[in-house]
């Protein structure tokens, strides 16, 4: 073949395949193309992308492990199957929140975070463990790098947060009118439960005898009824109740829920301004009821701001379920996930390829 003809199949030849090269790479993102996106520089594996962002196998792996962790399983006690569906909500999830992540870093601007917010999201994080040493393991099981990472994940957390909350806002207002149209539906099962006031003297029974607590009461009684002491004088001198000793017993309004079965049981029972003794798992006490109030039914101004808020979490879940729908149907051009690396809940390979080459 003659020397210019060579020459000329060889650039035809690199020609073509700098053209698909470009094809591949840029135009149609081929296998090829494919191929790379499935490598972090950090050299492991990505299991999707949002937007050109990676979740890698060791984001993934965290994410799945801290949501079983806040459930009190492992990884180890789960199914195969258990484990690909706790794998696959976590990717959702962490798909999700890279795609607020891009949207909040986008609006940041307009979304600002005092410094107070951050401090008291801050301290509601350290009140989750028992000691600094444990909260600083998590941290570090969770890839958060000291302090500084702890306050910049808390603040893009609350930005996303901000972010939904402009978002649905307009879906969330409940108006009265859709307060009203909810009682009218279920005025039957809306009514004030009776209620009892009453104090009490206490007498535990767990580091004393039955028997003489029940006695020491029963002379309170006695000086109760002759009238030698009053109630607030006798709860400062013999009640062991920190919470009412100092306020002559009182234990305010009650209904029969907010007490213990085997308290309410027999002080709902008594007459009114009848001091009486009454045993509990707990104790003796000295019980008298001061008021009783049976049970009603609730007009609607009183139970409005109880509906309210219950009708706007409602639906504030429901928005915050349409948002996260409607970004995730915007951008699914922008999201590739990768199936076949996620193997990471088959046969006995536990997390197998997440986050590592096979």
């Amino acid at each position: 073949m003659p020397t210019h003809r060579k020459f000329f199949l060889r650039v035809a030849l690199i020609v073509g395949f700098l053209i698909y090269l470009f094809t591949d790479l840029w135009l149609w993102r081929g296998p090829l193309r494919r191929q790379i996106d499935r490598f972090h520089p950090s050299g492991s594996r990505v299991v999707a992308r949002v937007m050109g962002h990676p979740i890698t196998g060791g984001q993934l792996e965290r994410a799945v492990r801290a949501g079983l962790w806040l459930d009190g399983k492992s990884m180890e006690s789960l199914t195969p199957e258990a484990r690909a569906h706790a794998c696959d909500a976590a990717l959702e999830d962490l798909i999700d929140h890279e795609l607020l992540r891009i949207k909040t870093t986008e609006m940041a601007a307009q979304l600002v975070v005092s410094e107070a917010e951050i401090q008291q999201r801050i301290e509601q994080f350290r009140h989750r463990f028992e000691s600094p040493e444990a909260m600083q393991w998590a941290m570090k099981s969770q890839g958060i790098a000291g302090d500084g990472g702890l306050r910049g994940m808390l603040t893009a957390r609350i930005q996303q947060e901000k972010y939904v909350a402009k978002q649905i806002a307009p879906l969330v207002a409940i108006t009265d009118a859709q307060a009203r149209q909810w009682f009218e539906r279920n005025r039957g099962s809306l009514t004030i439960p009776e209620r009892i006031e009453a104090r009490h003297l206490f007498l535990p029974t767990l580091d004393q005898a039955p028997d003489a607590a029940k006695a020491k009461l029963a002379g309170a009684l006695a000086d109760l009824t002759a009238m030698r002491k009053d109630f607030a004088t006798l709860a400062k001198e013999i009640s062991e109740d920190p919470a009412t000793q100092n306020t002559g017993g009182q234990l305010g309004w009650m209904t029969r829920d907010r007490l213990p079965a085997d308290f309410a049981a027999p002080v709902f029972s008594l007459p009114l301004h009848n001091p009486s003794l009454v045993r509990s798992r707990l104790g003796w006490h000295l019980v008298e009821v001061t008021a009783h109030k049976p049970a009603e039914p609730q007009s609607f101004d009183h139970a409005k701001p109880e509906i309210l808020a219950a009708l706007e979490t409602i639906q504030r879940r429901h928005a915050v379920t349409q948002c996260r729908t409607a970004l995730r149907r915007l951008e699914a051009s922008h999201i590739q996930v990768y199936h076949e690396l996620m193997c990471c809940f088959t046969g006995d390979s536990r997390l197998g390829c997440l986050g590592r080459h096979p």
